[in-house]
């Protein structure tokens, strides 16, 4: 019997280059300042987007810095062309009014900008640059004014966990349509920074925080690379005896914890696909066969796509198809993508 049926992406994050005008110390990507010979071509690119037709996910293009990638305008054109919907991820840094009109043009529909502290200081000290929090609120400022939506997304790490309730403020102040908060995983650069994840407990609480404001609805909220939510957002609906439906629990009620190999995957600048830009797992190379046969037939995706093969607590745990726990973060703690997700405070009932 088949464990799960063949569903397609609905998200792909396509890194167009690694090269980024900043240094964050928490990033994925070891980032150079400019873009690299090894990157797809222009040609490629658009031959990757012909290959999503059947699929058509939403395209995330990100980086390093997109914005860096000259012909970021004519890759992103081409996709709406065809009738994707296609976003933005950015630092924020380098818009500017002109930029700001490309996008629109181009016809990206969402941008989404970094911040990842409340104040000037823990902001530039996430970013590597001073000057990085005033120049994302000026960048900020010009998209509102050109009509374009953003959203804010937050990596959250020790150095800003007591800021997350003012970055929030600070979201519901600007006019974004959504805060995404990411909790740390330990790749990339971010292996220098291990020992800022927050513990355990801590995750479990900022969750439960998370939870209660998505209940205001003063904006969208959702929580990336912190499949427990999903898990918490049960445990506390029957609790409250409430049904989780869209209209309860907004955008989350849709979807469920690790989207890795199952709803989502990564392509990087050279055509590497894996799970996610965090899980150092390659599924295949788009340069060298077709995405189709990678997403249906690479064995990491199917691996992701079966909840039974999970191991350790999360694979006895009754919440681990809405959850799955985070792989990438099992991959850093073990080495085996598989393994149990090792900041996670629940006790599976059959364990007890």
């Amino acid at each position: 019997m088949k464990e799960n049926k063949l569903r397609p992406p609905r998200l792909v994050a396509w890194e167009l280059t690694n090269a980024c005008n900043l240094a964050c110390i928490h990033c994925r990507a070891s980032a150079i300042k400019e873009p690299g010979p090894d990157e797809l071509s222009t040609e490629e690119a658009k031959h990757f987007v012909d290959e999503l037709m059947e699929y058509k996910p939403i395209i995330i293009l990100t980086g390093g810095e997109p914005l860096l990638r000259p012909d970021v305008y004519e890759i992103a054109q081409y996709a709406t062309g065809k009738g994707f919907r296609v976003v933005l991820a950015t630092n924020g840094t380098l818009l500017t009014p002109g930029i700001v009109q490309r996008l629109i043009d181009a016809g990206i529909q969402r941008v989404s900008i970094s911040i990842d502290g409340s104040s000037r200081e823990t902001h530039d000290t996430f970013r590597g640059e001073q000057g990085a929090f005033d120049e994302v609120l000026r960048g900020i400022e010009f998209l509102k004014k050109g009509g374009l939506g953003f959203q804010i997304n937050t990596t959250i790490t020790k150095r800003n966990l007591d800021e997350i309730p003012g970055i929030y403020d600070l979201a519901i102040k600007l006019g974004a349509s959504a805060l995404h908060i990411f909790l740390l995983v330990p790749t990339g650069r971010g292996e220098e920074i291990k020992e800022q994840e927050i513990p355990p407990g801590e995750y479990e609480r900022v969750l439960n925080w998370f939870y209660d404001k998505s209940k205001e609805k003063k904006l969208q909220l959702k929580a990336t690379c912190a499949p427990h939510y999903f898990r918490i957002m049960r445990q506390r609906a029957k609790a409250e005896g409430i049904r989780i439906t869209p209209e309860t629990h907004g955008f989350e009620a849709m979807t469920k914890g690790c989207l890795g190999g199952s709803g989502f995957c990564f392509i990087s600048h050279k055509g590497e696909v894996y799970p996610c830009g965090y899980l150092p797992a390659l599924a295949g190379n788009i340069r060298q066969e077709p995405f189709k046969k990678i997403w249906e037939n690479s064995k990491v995706f199917n691996d992701m796509r079966s909840p039974d093969k999970l191991k350790g607590k999360c694979g006895i745990c009754e919440y681990r198809k809405v959850c799955s726990g985070c792989r990438a973060r099992a991959y850093a703690a073990t080495g085996d993508y598989m393994e149990e997700e090792p900041y996670c405070v629940y006790t599976p009932v059959k364990a007890w």
